[in-house]
């Protein structure tokens, strides 16, 4: 019986791992969950699973949740709070496996905390390779414990590499949908608003990925966590658009075969892949072979999305270009969703950034958390430099 802690139990990931829990009830139990605020969402949790320990936002959500679950006749439940909390359910006695799903560095030291306390983590977290990739990563190799990727397109490298060894690798090909401006000639890009970006042709993800599909930063990350997840260089790692996103990636060998894995797109599969490695269990996920009909793949313009040209750049610097990169984006892309930049000014709040950020090792979580504090404050000053608050909000589909 194999026992989970949930980093971010009520998010999409934390959600299907537990839809994954309960269709394997002999293999898996639920030891530890950490929430956030979405505290309906975790008394039903703790209702189903009774795990021994819960976190939430803070003391006044561990007192509102200690009294919904009085109320549940759920007994016997700790509740904890905050970062320390977090911290907690990672590094739970009891959890051998911890799947790390909080957005953004929020998760960061609590999967680093995790894989230092020796757990097998299950990483769905882009920020935590991005921003500190180097630290988490020598940690897991020191430990001997596998990371293993619960994001489709790592996931699916990882399924590819079985069948060959590191040193046979000639590359790792990253696929990408291209986003909905992939056909948009590049002198149309200054007039893009929020809602157009927003209307993603594949996926319906949270806003911030959304806006990462349409700039391909979201593949410049993806980039990134593949160098530090599988020990690669950048130029080992390369992207391809394939708009039907039906192949996941694909790795190449040295003497010229190409292995690509796809499958269903439901991130149940990864995760159940994650949780039983090195097995493969039987699922009812299945994907229609004979509705194969047209692939098409062509290179990336990374003219038309810099983005990708300075995920790349950050991902030769290492260190604190990485966490610079992360940081400065994520404040880009929310000045954008709030109408203060235009959409061609996201990658030059995070050029400008990484141009005033100095190359250099990060040597702990806290100078990685103090390098994207200060990005951050870099980021803010560019906006409000390029624009601020004088462009008008654009109006948004639903609101």
């Amino acid at each position: 019986m194999k026992k989970i802690a949930i980093l971010g139990s009520t998010g999409s990931i934390g959600q299907s791992t537990l839809r994954v829990v309960e269709s394997y009830p002999d293999r898996f139990e639920v030891v530890a969950l950490a929430a956030g605020k979405n505290l309906e969402s975790v008394v039903e949790q703790a209702k189903r699973w009774t795990p021994r320990l819960i976190s939430v936002a803070d003391g006044r959500h561990a007192e509102a949740l200690r009294a919904g679950l009085k109320k549940a006749g759920v007994e016997d439940v700790e509740i904890t709070c905050g970062a320390s909390g977090t911290v907690q359910v990672a590094t739970h006695p009891y959890a051998d496996f911890v799947v790390s799903a909080i957005v953004g560095v929020a998760g960061l030291e609590a999967t680093y905390e995790a894989v230092k306390a020796g757990k097998t983590v299950g990483l769905a977290n882009k920020e935590c390779l991005v921003a500190a990739g180097e630290l988490i990563t020598a940690e897991a190799r020191k430990q001997g414990k596998p990371l293993l990727p619960i994001d489709s397109e790592h996931n699916a490298v990882h399924q590819c590499l079985r069948g060959g060894k590191m040193h046979e690798v000639e590359c790792i090909w990253l696929t990408a949908s291209g986003g909905p401006f992939l056909g948009t000639p590049a002198r149309d890009f200054a007039q893009i608003t929020v809602e157009q970006a927003l209307n993603h042709p594949t996926w319906k993800m949270g806003q911030r990925i959304t806006i990462d599909s349409a700039t391909l930063m979201n593949k410049g990350f993806e980039v990134i966590e593949a160098c530090r997840l599988f020990n690669l260089p950048p130029d080992q790692v390369k992207v391809m658009v394939h708009p039907q996103s039906t192949i996941h990636s694909m790795v190449e060998f040295v003497d010229g075969s190409i292995l690509a894995q796809f499958s269903v797109t439901d991130m149940r599969l990864p995760i159940l892949y994650a949780l039983t490695y090195p097995e493969r269990i039987a699922s009812d996920m299945r994907f229609p072979v004979m509705n194969l009909r047209h692939l098409e793949f062509q290179p990336p313009d990374v003219e038309k999305f810099p983005c990708l040209r300075l995920a790349y750049e950050a991902a030769e610097a290492g260190g604190a270009k990485t966490v610079a990169l992360n940081a400065a984006d994520e404040v880009a892309v929310a000045a954008f969703l709030e109408g203060s930049i235009g959409f061609t000014d996201i990658p030059q709040v995070i050029e400008a950034v990484l141009g005033e950020t100095e190359t250099g090792k990060m040597e702990s979580i806290k100078q990685v958390l103090e390098s994207d504090s200060e990005a951050r404050r870099l980021a803010r000053e560019r906006v409000i430099r390029i624009g601020g608050a004088t462009r008008p909000v654009p109006a948004l589909r639903g609101d």
